[in-house]
């Protein structure tokens, strides 16, 4: 699987999800905070850092989902979601290897599934700090 991005001593920033969420949009604060929540609750193994101003979710210092809010929608976003099963086509992005969903207030969305790719998420880094040669950004 290669090198794994880790995140370490200065690349973590000294934010709380409280202070992040007061420079969002109102409407976007609920979202936001709801799929975080669910990145987090993966398990017991998950840190919640800040890195380039917003909210990921890590295990050993190895990221896998991320929330960002924008001005009109919350990203959740995977690190490695190139590789992720997705059978109704959520994922967005034409990166390397980084895709998300894009959740915008007052749309249906198919939580069962973005919970689906968020624990997927969770279980590939899992597998990826096993098998990895690790290396710090």
């Amino acid at each position: 699987m290669g090198k794994l991005l880790l995140y370490t001593g200065k690349d973590i920033q000294n934010l709380t999800m409280n202070s992040w969420l007061l420079g969002k949009a109102p409407e976007l604060q609920p979202l936001a905070t709801k799929w975080f929540n669910e990145i987090k609750n993966c398990g017991n193994d998950v840190q919640d850092i800040f890195h380039d101003g917003y909210p990921i979710g890590c295990v050993n210092n190895a990221p896998f989902a991320y929330v960002n809010a924008f001005s009109a929608h919350v990203n959740v976003g995977f690190f490695y979601g190139v590789d992720l099963l997705d059978k109704d086509q959520l994922l967005e992005g034409n990166g390397k290897r980084m895709r998300h969903v894009k959740i915008k207030p007052g749309l249906k969305y198919n939580d069962a599934e973005i919970i689906n790719l968020i624990e997927a998420a969770y279980i590939d880094i899992k597998k990826r700090l096993m098998n990895a040669d690790l290396q710090s950004t």
